[in-house]
């Protein structure tokens, strides 16, 4: 019994075993933080992408009002309505509207809440006020109301508050028009599915490592049964020589080892690793050019993807009636950003502006598809709430990715200066009258193209003077980061937009280009970056072009 405890093959195994359980225990605890913490940056990023696309279906001066009637408006029945939708076509269990007691922030009152159908929890009425759950709380929304935050998370479990309610809530401010505080929209994600995924996760690597210790332990067995040092010196002979000159050798190891078991497997497997290492030198000229031709094939992609964008300004230099500029910058060799103008008869400009969900090639060919349609349903002479409900009926019917486009779409009238323009989801325009500056344009928001079949897009009106001026942009613009993590957000924009309002569309957009690349000062571009300007002048300039011919 000794003799066997003292055995090479038992002493190997044993610390071999010892290893691995050692091993399981560091990967599985390490995965398992990891695996947390990627879920609950995709449910928490999840999260925030719903809350923001709720918060644009709010009109945040309003609030007040709501309580005051009850919510018995119809302004607050259409919000409440798309709050609705959005939250059963979503994978959130509430989304919620709130005002908290502003003097201690101990008390909340409910204004909109919304329900996933079928759970056992049901809506808040309108005016509805309970106690703050926790401390916590408390501060996240002194955060927002009386700090500079724009965004708050607060991660809840069974041991922190009560049985099955595993879940996260995350938190954007509803600002008004003073751009002060309104409101808290919520939306609250149940993490039950994370806690299962979580544990499954472990138990899967537990069993594969004790499979693995297993297989370790017969094979390892079987080999220091039968040491053999000739063979093992052999293999390590031709080892060395072959790191040394990188050329197989002209003698095999199968032929100086006639061994049927793990040795020969790894002489035979020496021997194969000799022949592809050499091939893999031979055709590593092959390689590299298999790599110049994909990268061909992304630049040929690229160019057709600014094939399909204007270029070329002015692109009507015989109308007289207005003018724009338009550029777009992808984060990638290409992007799922675009912008389109075209005119839709002699009197009706379309301007055009939208943004699809993710990046690089899927985005860009998605781009084009959504662009083909958006364009024919404008040229059938639909009005701008008709194109974008006839866009989506026909990216919904097929939608297997699953994606999306945020849409801006603006049909004017030349001669009268109207506006007709609609919303699904996208950033709220820019607007300069001809005696002001640019401010942002709360318009009305509907929910993404390819989001939810047969929704409806209402679509709103402006009346263009003289000297009016529009920009148009996507959030490539707002959320341009710097190395520090700040955003230049709208009011960065605006302010690179004010430094000059009246000048020409292709030097606004330059300047806020300018103003960005001096904000990031180097730091990644996560986003396409697109931007569209329009200045109207109507028969005004027309009249002053014409003025020198006429004397």
């Amino acid at each position: 019994m000794k003799k066997y405890r003292n055995s090479i093959t038992v002493k190997s195994v044993s610390g071999i075993v010892l290893l691995l359980i050692l091993f399981a225990g560091v990967v599985s605890s390490i995965g398992y933080s990891a695996f947390s913490n990627a879920l609950y940056d995709e449910y928490s990023g999840g999260a925030f992408r719903i809350a923001r696309a709720a918060a644009r279906m709010v009109n945040a001066d309003s609030l007040d009002s709501y309580l005051e009637n009850g919510g018995t408006s119809e302004d607050y029945q259409e919000s409440w309505n798309l709050l609705d939708r959005l939250c059963n076509a979503s994978d959130a269990m509430f989304i919620y509207v709130i005002q908290p007691n502003l003097s201690d922030y101990s008390e909340i009152t409910f204004v909109f809440s919304t329900v996933e159908h079928g759970s056992e929890y049901s809506p808040y009425e309108v005016g509805y006020t309970r106690t703050t759950t926790n401390d916590e709380y408390r501060q996240k929304y002194r955060a927002m109301y009386e700090g500079d935050s724009d965004q708050e998370l607060m991660l809840l479990n069974g041991r922190q508050y009560k049985k099955n309610s595993h879940h996260i809530t995350a938190m954007v401010p509803l600002k008004g028009s003073d751009g002060q505080t309104k409101g808290i929209l919520c939306v609250q994600l149940q993490l039950t599915a994370v806690t299962e995924v979580r544990y499954t996760f472990v138990r899967r690597v537990w069993l594969v490592m004790l499979l693995l210790t297993a297989l370790v332990v017969l094979f390892q067995s079987l080999y220091l049964d039968r040491v053999l040092i000739r063979p093992v010196k052999i293999i390590t002979d031709e080892a060395t020589r072959f790191a040394e000159e990188n050329h197989p050798s002209d003698q095999k190891l199968t032929k100086q080892i006639h061994n049927t078991d793990e040795i020969g497997l790894l002489a035979a497997s020496i021997d194969r690793m000799e022949e592809q290492v050499d091939l893999y030198i031979h055709n590593l000229t092959k390689i590299n050019s298999e790599r110049e031709r994909i990268t061909a094939e992304l630049t040929l992609a690229k160019r057709l993807q600014e094939a399909m964008l204007i270029r070329d300004f002015p692109p009507f230099p015989e109308r007289n009636e207005f003018e724009l500029f338009a550029m777009m910058d992808p984060a990638r060799e290409v992007g799922g950003d675009f912008y389109d103008f075209f005119l839709i008869d002699d009197d009706h400009l379309c301007l055009v502006i939208a943004d699809v969900s993710g990046k690089g090639v899927p985005a860009a060919l998605f781009m084009m598809i959504s662009k083909t349609i958006l364009q024919s349903c404008a040229m059938l002479g639909r009005s701008a709430g008709e194109i974008l409900t006839k866009t989506n009926e026909g990216i919904s019917s097929n939608n297997k990715l699953n994606m999306f486009v945020t849409a801006w779409v603006g049909i004017l009238e030349l001669s009268s200066g109207k506006l007709s323009a609609a919303s699904a989801g996208h950033e709220y325009p820019a607007l300069k009258r001809s005696d002001g500056v640019f401010a942002l344009y709360k318009d009305r928001h509907g929910l993404p193209i390819g989001a939810m079949e047969g929704v409806r897009y209402k679509e709103y009106e402006l009346q263009l003077e003289p000297g009016d001026r529009l920009f148009l942009y996507t959030d490539g613009v707002p959320e341009a980061t710097d190395p520090e993590g700040r955003m230049f957000g709208t009011m960065g924009m605006l302010e690179a937009l004010n430094r000059n309002p009246d000048a020409a569309p292709e030097e606004q957009l330059n300047g806020v280009k300018q103003a960005i690349e001096s904000f990031v000062n180097g730091a990644e571009q996560f986003d396409d970056i697109t931007m569209l300007g329009f200045a109207y002048y109507g028969d005004k300039k027309n009249r002053m072009r014409q003025k020198p011919e006429e004397t």
